[in-house]
This record gives C-alpha cells, sequence and structure tokens, in this order.
C-alpha cells in the first residue's frame, strides 16, 4: 500500500438485501469515515461511502455501484483506505498506526528487541505487536508513556522500557 493511504475501516459484509453493507469504522470519531470519502480498498477500487445509520459494531452503510447483497458480500473483509492529506493533523504524542507498523523497536540502553509488526487494540487501550530474531513469540508491548516514552518517526525508532520480564 501506498504510504499516502491511511486505513479508516473496514466491510463486515452485506446489511440486508438491497446492496447496503455492514462498515466497521477505525477513526478517533466513527462517524467521521464519511467525512473521508471517497474511500479505497487495497486492490484500487474507489467508493463513495453514505452512513446509513448505525447498528451493533458499526454502521449501515450505502456504496457507489453496490446495488446487490451480493455485490455486498463480495466486499466483505475489504480493508478502507483514505488518502492522508484527508486526515487531520494529530497532536505530537498521537500517531496513525501505519506509521508505527515497521518501526525499530529499541530499549532505553540502545539494545534492538525487534520491529513493531502491527498495532492491535482490544478495547483496553493500544499494543505493539514486536517481532524479532531473538524473540520466541510475538511481544504484546503496551503503547502507553510509561512504556513508549519516545516515537521518533523519522529515525524509524521506538524507545521502550517496557514493564519487567516482558522482553524475556
Amino acid at each position: 500500500m501506498s504510504d499516502d493511504l491511511i486505513c479508516v475501516g473496514s466491510i463486515g459484509g452485506a446489511f440486508g438485501v438491497k446492496g447496503d453493507v455492514r462498515l466497521k469504522s477505525f477513526c478517533a470519531q466513527p462517524s467521521d469515515i464519511a467525512d473521508y470519502s471517497p474511500l479505497v480498498t487495497e486492490d484500487g477500487r474507489s467508493f463513495t461511502l453514505t452512513l446509513l445509520g448505525p447498528v451493533k459494531n458499526g454502521y449501515s452503510a450505502r456504496f457507489s455501484g453496490v446495488v446487490t447483497k451480493e455485490d455486498a458480500d463480495a466486499l466483505s473483509g475489504e480493508k478502507l483506505f483514505a488518502r492522508r492529506e484527508q486526515l487531520p493533523a494529530l497532536p505530537d504524542d498521537e500517531y496513525y498506526h501505519t506509521d508505527l507498523e515497521g518501526l525499530e523497536v529499541v530499549d532505553t540502553g540502545g539494545v534492538t528487541l525487534g520491529h513493531v509488526k502491527n498495532v492491535q487494540n482490544h478495547g483496553a487501550g493500544d499494543l505493539l505487536e514486536v517481532h524479532g530474531p531473538k524473540l520466541k513469540t510475538a511481544v504484546l508491548l503496551p503503547f502507553t508513556l510509561e512504556a513508549v516514552p519516545t516515537v521518533d518517526l523519522k529515525a524509524g525508532r521506538i524507545i521502550t522500557d517496557p514493564p519487567h520480564g516482558l522482553f524475556e
């Protein structure tokens, strides 16, 4: 994917029989996803979005060119991207997940621990999924100021003071 595209949501499948979809927004204000229309899929298809209303865990929505339940079902699981210039500028201590993915993770002594593969959020805050050659399994590093005091996007690294025993 291009660096100028940011994942803002995903399609959960058809909602009803008239081509509407179930939409999950990854925006801080979930309804803001409509402001970034048209949205693009990973394979480059572009859709104009109209939110229809809230549903459990998201919204029902209508996409341009999607007119049947089969059309909507075919989009199930698709990630939706907006152009970076459409999105608001973030404060100094906030980051788009895509900007954190791939960053080197080092401890306060400068020892490389691994790289961020993914950013997860299961409801209690963001977790950085760190993979490295010395790690037997992925480590989920809490993305808090205490555990991650420094994010240096220009240098491509995160400095961490991880909870005791996390990387052992």
